[in-house]
Order: structure tokens, then sequence, then C-alpha cells
């Protein structure tokens, strides 16, 4: 009969250089690294050095952006845990050297009972999850707190992609129904532009700006024009007022024409028609044709066009040109502000409109998708002392918060941890003392991230 011999894991690698500063247990730091440089290694060797250190496994929280990167992090800390149970004492002390600890025979009887410590540990051991999975558990258990109908279910992605199609479809359907012309155009237009599957992201997106949405004005185009310092009334009459005789630099247009037809060039005599034939326009026609006249005096990239050779070489001329060129541009420029604003009031007309639609059939289905975890559990911890009741209720605190993959993780997530983290900085002060020194309290790993802004410290991971 054979037997079954377990595989021997391979040693720890030993960490170099700011690998080894990044993984101490005791500073606030920020990772970041290219791929394939070990940043995950660092990540797991911090967990096993608080271990070490004395910290509870419930008291470390590990954030990751999938599901898979949750499992694989769990399996590294959990299989590496398992060995040192049954792992000879030189292994053990390369292990335990490698991460930068003592390799002592109480050492090594700590890290062997460590694997226990974890299985018997409150709330099940190590807290290794997704960030929505963390959101859902703690909305779970305090769904009133964050007005939400006990019992209520996360909806996967093919029942978030389903529900949010039939939202749509029952919003189109009533927009018929109810002759909502408004609300029926903006949500053809909106199709047009983006096609249907941009217009369906579009409007998920608005839905998970609800609540901005609905804190606009009711007339969103109105209020629009304002901020963007569009004149009142109809653009296109405004547009035609500034392009009569009265308003428009006829003057400099006339010595333009003059200057370019004594030049007698191909390109001066066909710069003379192209101003005849935009000033034989009615004030509305001109208007339409502003951009025609520009290139009288703007380059086809429409930069302003000055190149010797190219206009006449009258004393004066360029300075002409260039008056014309402003205006004419500060025209152009206010009417296509004025399009965008329509174009974006539909937009975000159409838009609330969904969001409304899509909040009530979650209502309905007693469901809440991706964003509502996030939105509703940073509303939570986000309310004056519910974050240290919700610490007390379920009996654990979180002194340390890894975070995976931080590059994927969006603002709105970071207000979860930021909530999360600011208990560890919230220390008794002396009098006069502003901040509390973040290196004593807390820690938070972040992978491949771009830029602090923190304050934090950063570690660099050298390719392992």
């Amino acid at each position: 009969m054979g037997a079954t011999m377990a595989r021997k894991p391979a040693p720890l690698q030993k960490l170099l250089g700011d690998q080894a500063h990044a993984a101490a247990p005791h500073a606030h730091v920020w990772l970041s690294a290219s791929a394939g440089t070990g940043k995950t290694h660092v990540l797991t060797a911090r967990v096993f050095r608080l271990l070490l250190q004395g910290v509870r496994p419930e008291n470390i929280l590990c954030l990751t952006f999938t599901k898979a990167g949750a499992a694989e992090m769990a399996d590294r800390i959990h299989d590496r845990l398992a060995a040192w149970v049954q792992m000879d004492g030189p292994a053990l002390a390369a292990d335990l050297m490698a991460l930068g600890e003592s390799h002592d025979p109480d050492m090594q009887d700590q890290a062997r009972r460590l694997f226990a410590e974890v299985l018997e540990s409150t709330g099940g051991g190590l807290r290794i999850q997704t960030i929505h999975g963390f959101c859902q558990q703690l909305l779970t258990a305090f769904p009133l707190e964050a007005e939400l109908a006990p019992g209520f279910r996360p909806l996967d992605q093919r029942e978030q992609s389903a529900l949010a199609r039939q939202a749509l479809a029952d919003l189109v359907v009533a927009a018929q129904e109810q002759g909502d012309e408004a609300l029926f155009g903006a949500l053809q237009a909106l199709s047009l532009r983006l096609g249907e599957g941009g217009a369906e992201q579009f409007l998920l997106r608005c839905a998970a700006r609800g609540e901005a949405l609905d804190g606009l004005p009711e007339a969103i185009l109105p209020w629009l024009a304002a901020e963007l310092e569009l004149p009142d009334g109809d653009i296109d009459a405004w547009l035609a007022e500034q392009c009569c005789d009265d308003l428009f630099d006829m003057a400099s247009l006339d010595r333009v024409v003059r200057a370019n037809r004594d030049w007698g060039k191909g390109r001066g005599l066909e710069r003379c028609d192209r101003i005849a034939a935009w000033c034989a326009l009615d004030p509305a026609g001109r208007a339409a044709a502003l951009a025609e006249l520009h290139r009288a005096w703007a380059k086809a990239d429409g930069d302003f066009l000055d190149s010797k050779g190219y206009v006449p070489g009258v004393e004066g001329y360029s300075e002409m040109a260039r008056r014309l060129y402003d205006g004419c541009g500060a025209l152009i420029a206010m009417k296509l502000r004025a399009d965008y604003a329509g174009s974006l009031a539909q937009a975000l007309h159409a838009g609330r409109a969904y969001a409304r639609a899509y909040g009530e059939a979650k209502r309905l289905a007693g469901a809440v998708d991706f964003d509502d975890l996030i939105a509703r559990t940073a509303a939570l911890l986000e309310q004056p002392g519910i974050a240290e009741w919700i610490r007390y209720k379920l009996d654990q605190r979180i002194d340390h918060i890894l975070v995976d993959e931080a590059q994927d993780t969006n603002a709105a997530q970071w207000r979860i941890v930021r909530t999360l983290a600011e208990e560890f900085f919230a220390v008794e002060r002396e009098p006069g003392q502003t901040q509390a020194d973040p290196e004593s309290h807390g820690v938070a790993i972040m992978k491949e991230v771009a830029g602090a802004g923190t304050g934090a410290r950063r570690a660099a991971v050298p390719c392992a």
C-alpha cells in the first residue's frame, strides 16, 4: 500500500529593503509598485507579523476588490499558518527570519498556535472580504439603521442588469402613454447620441447618483444656462442680434476685405468672397454661418492665421484680424456652450427620471444593487456616533485595515475605509495639539496607488 505524503510548502520569500519597511506592523503605509513585484507577498507578510505580535485575528480587516482576490489571500494565509503547526524548528525559524521576526522558541510556539487562534476567534477567523461583502454583512446586521427593509437581498450582476433594463422599458412605455414628450425626447436624444449600450450605462451611472440629481432644480436647463453664464432667452436670437451691423465689428471686417483685395493673391480674394457672402445674409443667417466666416482668419485646426505669405503684409492687419478672430470665436464658443447645456439638460432630465424609476423597482423587489451597498454603508458609518455603536454591538473592533488592489477602489468605497479608520486617530490630545500622530494608530496597506494624498508614508517595493 502506498503512503500519501503532504507536500512541504516552499520557504517564505525574504522581505527585502522597502518590502520589510512596508510589512512592519506599526506604520501607516501606502504601498505602490508595478505588477509582479511582490505586493501580495508583502501584504500577507504584514498579516503574519500582526498575528505574531499578538493582534487578534478578528481585529484585522482585509478588503479586496474581487472574490478571487479574497480567496487567494485567504488561501495564502491559512495554508501557511496550517503548515507552521507541523513545521520543524529550522524550517519555521527560516520563515520567521524571512518575515524579520524573532525565531526563538517562544516565537516559534506563538507561530504554531496561530492557526488554532484564527479558527477559534470571534466571527470565524480572519475577515478577508470584498468591500461589497463587508458592506452586505454590516447592512444585514443593521438594516433599520441603514433605512433598509429587514430581509433585503443584494442583486447579483445578472439580476441587476435584468431589473435595470425592465425599469428602462417601463419608463419609456410610461412616457409614451402619458404623453411626456420632454422625457420621451430626452431618452431618444440620449440613445441617438450615445447608442443603446452607452445610454444604458449613462442611466445606470445616474441611478447611482439619484440623491444628487434630486437636488437639482426641477427645470434643469435654466439652472444650467445660469451656471454656464449663457445669455438670457433664445441663444439663436441672441447670436443673430450680435451679428447685425450695429453690434458686429463691421469696420474691421471692411478693412480686412480691402487689405486682401489690394493684396490681390488668390487666398486673399477667396477671403474677400467668404466675407462678402457672410455680409449678404440676414442676421439669423449670419449667426448660422459664423464657422464659415471664422475660416477667414483661422487655420483648419482653429488657431489664429498669421503666417507670412498667407495674409497681407499691411501694417495693423494682424491686430484687425485678431480682433475679428477673438470676437467671432467667442460667439462660436457661446453657441457650442449653449448646445452643450441643452444636451446635458436633456440627459440629466432623463437620468433623474430613470434613477427614480429604478429606485422604485428595487424598492418593490426588496433588493439593493452594488452601488446601494456602498452608499448605504458609507451613510451609516458617517452618522455621528453610529460607527462606535456598531462596533460595540458586534462585539468587535477594527484595529488594522489592509486594502488590496486599491487602484480599483473608487471614491465612494474610500469613504467607508476613511470612516472605519478615523477612530484610529481619535486619541485624547494635549491642549493646543491639533492632530494625532498617525504613525502610532492603525494600519492601512494600499496596493498600486498612483498617489497618496493623505500624508501617509509611501513604501516602494522592488522587484522580487
